[in-house]
Formats: structure tokens, sequence, C-alpha cells
């Protein structure tokens, strides 16, 4: 065989060897895309944290190619996150007001939905020595001891709420939410539906300008503040005061009734509620006789367009999952359930998304 024969026997040969890795290569390539997780990022609301935490890494374990990254950051840095667009859903406790929804239509050119996920209780806790069984709080004590106006534990509004309790006559240390957090617009709404004074000096949102007390960042900042502060109160997620064995009382609700956080009086609470086709309804102090007076929905905000089409189906897949089999999942974590009625609107809903 002559040397211009071999030369392109070799050339053919290697040439062949190219192709070869070459379609290796983009095998392996493929292969790793096919594996890699489709990653869905939302931020938000601490409330649901708990339930969200589990439902996403359910899903996860149902869909392994969708991965779900949430980040417990209060109501007010959702709503910001999801309107800046640096995630793909929000979440928050205080649904967005009309300048908010006018501010992310105004940026994006489309609108936002609300997405109804629970029900969660907001609930008074307290670390007082020597008082055995829960204490009872009326709107009036609520209102006075956050406005700075009730100071003692011996108050006589807080001494008529407990008959027969040996309240001790200790300065009362004030906790609250130090971050922008739906728990926090959950509290004030209430607070603002049962005072006047407070409704005109202080009002509703998600961060307001506290009159007393000491900040905590998250459900978790406030629950520890409680916890390691002495003859303290502050106001927590049901989740957070059951998991940290916290004591909370029990709040005389619009009919009168005294009434402790659970499932059933959450639930209760958004009995006989209308709901609006935005979704964002508030249920705080509820007319329902056996209402707890400091509950409220949680929403999931998502965009009206989601332009890239494996997202759209991830999150709307996601979505229809959480309204259905996710709702068995609530009460081991003390969330209430959604009403049948509301998660069948919602399921309607989810054509909304494009």
């Amino acid at each position: 065989m002559n040397h211009g024969h071999l030369r392109a026997r070799r050339a053919r040969s290697h040439g062949r060897s190219i192709l070869v890795l070459a379609v290796v290569i983009a095998a392996v390539l493929a292969k790793h895309a096919a594996g890699a997780a489709l990653r869905i990022t939302g931020a938000g609301a601490t409330f649901p944290y708990p339930i969200y935490s589990k439902w996403f890494d359910e899903y996860h374990k149902l869909h392994p190619d969708i991965e779900v990254n949430y980040q417990s950051i209060g109501s007010g840095g959702g709503i910001r996150q999801v309107t800046d667009g640096t995630v793909d859903f929000g979440a928050t406790d205080g649904p967005m007001n009309d300048e908010q929804l006018k501010t992310y239509k105004d940026r994006h050119g489309f609108g936002i939905l609300h997405f109804p996920t629970v029900i969660g209780a907001v609930v008074p806790a307290y670390n007082l020595a020597g008082i055995k069984g829960p204490l009872n709080f009326t709107p009036e004590a609520l209102a006075g001891i956050f406005l700075g106006k009730i100071a003692k534990w011996n108050d006589p509004e807080l001494a008529k709420a407990n008959p027969g309790v040996a309240l001790p006559d200790a300065q009362i240390e004030v906790a609250h939410r130090a971050d922008g957090s739906g728990t926090t617009y959950v509290w004030t709404d209430y607070l603002s539906k049962v005072s006047p004074q407070w409704a005109t000096t202080v009002g509703r949102g998600t961060a307001v300008k506290w009159p007393v007390g000491l900040g905590g960042k998250g459900n978790e900042g406030v629950a520890a503040i409680i916890k390691n502060t002495p003859d303290s109160i502050g106001y927590v997620e049901l989740i957070y005061a059951l998991r940290s064995e916290m004591s909370y009382g029990a709040v005389r609700n619009h009919a009168g009734k005294l009434v402790k956080g659970s499932l059933a009086t959450a639930s209760a609470a958004a009995a006989g509620i209308e709901m609006p086709d935005d979704f964002r309804v508030s249920i705080t102090d509820s007319p329902a006789p056996d209402a707890y007076p400091i509950a409220s929905f949680t929403w999931l905000l998502i965009p009206e367009k989601i332009s890239d089409p494996a997202k759209k189906a991830a999150i709307t897949g996601l979505l229809k999952w959480v309204l259905t089999t996710g709702q068995t999942m609530t009460a081991s974590l003390s969330y209430a359930p959604l009403p049948e009625v509301v998660v069948d609107r919602e399921l309607k809903a989810i054509a909304l998304v494009q």
C-alpha cells in the first residue's frame, strides 16, 4: 500500500473517531440535560413556611424533574421580589393592595393572581411564670398592650378577663415582627377592626410603626424573644407556638365567646365568608359564633403570564396538586384546609395563567 493510500485511510479513521466522540459527547450532554431538574423559585411569607416546605419536598419526590426553592423571608419580601421579577412566584399572608397590583402591572404589562392555599391562626403567645392554663384576652386588652396603654400584667382589663388568676405586678415586655410580615398584617388587620385608636394611629400593614416593643425577624425570631424574655407577650403563627411548646391565650371573638386558636376554630372563621373573584378577602374578627378571631388565608402570588412553557406547566401543575392532594397534609402541621367551594373556584382560576 503506497503512502498516499495509507494517509487517506488514517484520515478517514481519524474522522470516524472524531464523529464517534462527538456523538458520545452529545449523548452524554442530552442525558445530563434530561436529568437536570427544572428549578422553580419562590419567596415570601413565614406564616405558611412549615406546610410549604412539606408540600414542595413531597412534590419533588413525585416529580424529581421539578425542584421548588422557597425562601421564607416575610410577606413584604415576597411581594417585593415577585414584583421585581427575581422569583417565579411570591407568597403573602396579607393580599397585595391596589397600589401594589398597579405597580406590578405597570412594570410587567400584565397582572398577578392570588391563590389561597391554607387557613392559619395567629395567636397571642406569652412567657409568664407560675400561670397554669391559658390566659384570656379581650380585644381591648390586646390593643391596649400593643399600643403601650396597658403596661402591667395585673392591669384591670386583663384581671377582668381572668378571674381567680393571680396575675403578677410585672411590666409587660412586648415582642413583634421587625421585618415586613403577613403575620403582622393579620395581627394589625384584626387590631384595626376591634380598636378605633389602633386603626387611626397605627393601622394595618405588613410593616407598621410600633408604639412599643422589641422586634424579631420571622415567626421564629418573635418566638425566640418570647421564650427568652420573662413577662413577655407577642404574636406568632399557631404552628410556631405549638412547635416551641409556648403558652398562648384564648381571645374573645366577635360573638363574645372566648376561643383558642385551633384547626377547627380557624376553619370556622372562613364559614359564610363571601369570596371575591380575586380571592383577596379578610376573615379576621369573623362573625361566626365559634370562630377564632385572628385567622387568615395565606396566598401564593402567581404571574398571569409565564413565558417559559416548561415553568408554566410546572407551576400550574404544582398549584393543582397543592389545592387537591396537598390539602390532605394540612392538619398534621396545624393548618386548616381550604373550604371545598374555594378550592373549586381556584381550580378554575388556574386557567387564567397564560
